[in-house]
């Protein structure tokens, strides 16, 4: 099984679900951390670092000029920032162009076998493969949450998928993006990835792949780029999070809080798409959930990363240890570059809410996992929306 991680261009992949962890910052228990001020951006689409964040930077050798002139591709030991406190993802205009985004089709590995059931919890018995559906275009009539992300990583550029997610800080205006852990942090052995980039209703019109290198960016990515200028995962995820394996699969979750390239017209990142889902931090038991439904783009073969798919089914148990939550399983066959991608059911009050997002599969890519989020995810999310609260 491997978790369904970013993809990386000009690369080869097995058709596996690779997740990867990546940002994440101190969770609402561990607030007295005091992480610092975000970095901000002005009408003019020029960031703003705290000196603070500055400082730190400079420990490890870090000029933000140099970095976004080109510093940032140092992958060093040194240079690649891992602790929470320290992310940062100043905004480099133009990066993402869409030969870029379309050429990002690796998503990050995380291979794990296909029978891993747990040490002592429930585990199900492995789904029959459902077979993804691609949602109807636009993707924005059908499914306005759903995006997907690019970042860069030591082997290249890398996609993952995610969904806008409501702020309780902001009603209606929410700025908050809801993918994997493993797609802003590499986990234990590695750090924060970087220029971090969630572009909603990517390729809107289903465009196929060899008509996107014409496209004009406003169709490639219709309502923009939006940079995350914080990320946050859980500890877990950082401390045992893993390149192949499971470890650190049922913390696999991340909240980014995001700004628009270049200014934007004022509107939040929800007003701009028009839709936003709540999260479920109390999704009901496995026996009492009649289906559950995700969405992303699959980007390792037989897909390419280009097109939004969706598979729904009646969720398992899957245990990877005994100590660790028991995670939700369905089945479905899409691949890496789907890790990240929300999972969503019915709320208690009948309308859809995200419950979950695809974090691992196996190498044959006939189910996929995802954590059941619980009160470590819902700190992160909270502390994310206290951060930018006042703003």
């Amino acid at each position: 099984m491997r978790p369904i991680r970013p993809t990386l261009a000009a690369a080869s992949i097995a058709a596996v679900l690779a997740l990867a962890a990546t940002a994440c910052g101190p969770s609402e228990d561990n607030a007295g951390d005091k992480p610092s001020a975000p970095a901000s951006q002005s009408a003019d689409g020029k960031i703003t670092i705290p000196d603070d964040l500055k400082d730190r930077l400079k420990e490890h050798g870090i000029d933000l000029d140099k970095w976004k002139n080109g510093e940032w591709k140092n992958w060093d030991k040194d240079k690649w920032l891992r602790e929470a406190q320290d992310f940062v993802n100043p905004i480099i205009e133009g990066l993402w162009d869409t030969d870029r985004m379309r050429d990002a089709e690796k998503p990050p590995e995380k291979p794990v076998d296909n029978d891993i059931s747990g040490d002592e919890g429930v585990t199900d018995p492995t789904p029959p493969p459902v077979n993804a559906q691609a949602v109807k275009a636009p993707y924005h009539s059908n499914a306005a949450e759903a995006g997907k992300v690019f970042f860069d990583g030591p082997e290249g550029s890398m996609v993952c998928s995610a969904t806008v997610v409501k702020d309780p800080a902001h009603p209606g205006k929410s700025n908050l993006v809801w993918t994997a852990g493993h797609c802003v942090h590499a986990g234990k052995k590695g750090g924060w990835y970087r220029n971090i980039t969630f572009v909603p209703a990517y390729n809107d019109s289903a465009r196929p792949t060899s008509k996107l290198r014409k496209a004009p960016k406003e169709e490639v990515a219709p309502y923009g780029l939006w940079w995350g200028d914080w990320a946050q995962t859980s500890e877990q995820w950082i401390s045992q999070g893993a390149a192949t394996g499971g470890q650190g699969a049922p913390f696999d979750f991340a909240v980014i809080h995001v700004t628009p390239e270049k200014g934007g017209t004022g509107k939040s990142l929800e007003e701009t798409v028009g839709s936003a889902l709540p999260v479920n931090f109390n999704a009901p038991a496995v026996p009492k959930i009649d289906s559950m439904t995700a969405t992303g783009y699959p980007a390792a073969p037989p897909f390419d990363g280009q097109k939004l798919f969706q598979c729904s089914d009646k969720p398992g148990r899957l245990s990877i240890t005994a100590n660790d939550p028991t995670m939700y399983r369905i089945g479905c066959t899409m691949t890496g570059g789907s890790s990240g991608g929300g999972w969503v059911a019915k709320g208690p009050d009948g309308k859809p809410a995200l419950v979950s997002n695809t974090s691992i599969g196996p190498v044959t890519a006939g189910w996929l996992a995802g954590p059941r989020l619980g009160e470590e995810a819902k700190g992160v999310y909270n502390a994310v929306s206290k951060k930018y609260a006042s703003q």
